[in-house]
């Protein structure tokens, strides 16, 4: 039972809603990994479930949205939970993030109707990819963006990523072993932005995403820019699904989960 201002006032079990951002730099991705000793790598996941169970007191399994890789960072990742806890929803996400790594941090805890599901439920979600395009390093941002000293065309860039809107098959943009049944998806927008210099910016949102698939989209574009391919081989890429027909897989420190919509 939760008051008018949506407080938990009992210990009945309810499903949490929580928003969580991460600078992924120090992480091992998102999902729990034990290794061969039976220890674990450090990952968002891990942490997050070892502070929310010395806060709410009890087991708990976190489902999260996107199992980001290694070193990719988040400013609106999704996960859900179920507890039994008296503290306030409310209170509850500073009440988490005050005991988590300086590297992480739960930015809203909801209540949500027992049929919330974080993976099955999604609508649309945008990731952004960041790129230092200049001969100087990003020393201060290394860990949070990728470095391009080549000279990049974002006109031409911005052309090829319009070609990727729409319903297509992505198994040329996705890694191998993504372990998906369809690799057809939705890409609502894709935008190249030429932000404050001297920053470039691929921003795409769609229905879901296939293992590195923005990667490797961003890694096409660059190429695109570079001169190295013209626009249409997003077509090209489309049409034959060869993985080989497109551009290199970029770094994971470039990449950032912004946002899940359900």
């Amino acid at each position: 039972m939760s008051d008018s201002n949506g407080r938990t006032i009992d210990n009945q079990r309810r499903r949490f809603k929580l928003t969580i951002a991460y600078d992924g730099s120090a992480f091992h991705g998102w999902q729990k990994q034990v290794t061969a000793d039976g220890g674990g790598l450090r990952t968002v996941a891990g942490e997050l479930e070892k502070v929310l169970i010395r806060v709410l007191r009890q087991p708990v399994e976190l489902v999260g949205a996107s199992r980001t890789d290694a070193g990719v960072h988040a400013r609106g990742q999704i996960a859900h939970l179920d507890a039994a806890t008296t503290i306030p929803v409310d209170r509850l996400a500073q009440a988490i993030t005050s005991r988590l790594p300086r590297d992480l941090e739960v930015l809203r805890a909801e209540l949500v109707p027992d049929t919330f599901h974080a993976i099955r439920d999604p609508r649309s979600k945008q990731y952004r990819y960041k790129i230092h395009n200049t001969l100087r390093r990003p020393l201060h941002q290394r860990h949070q963006v990728w470095h391009c000293w080549w000279p990049i065309d974002v006109s031409r860039m911005a052309e090829a990523a319009e070609r990727l809107v729409g319903t297509h098959d992505f198994e040329g943009f996705s890694a191998a072993g993504h372990g998906r049944k369809s690799t057809v998806r939705t890409i609502h927008a894709c935008r190249v932005d030429r932000g404050r210099e001297p920053m470039v910016e691929i921003v795409v949102e769609g229905d879901g995403f296939l293992y590195n698939m923005v990667r490797i989209i961003a890694g096409t574009l660059v190429e695109v820019g570079r001169g190295h391919f013209e626009s249409t081989v997003i077509d090209r890429v489309l049409a034959s699904k060869n993985r080989q027909e497109a551009g290199p897989t970029l770094p994971p420190q470039g990449l950032w989960l912004e946002w899940i919509r359900y």
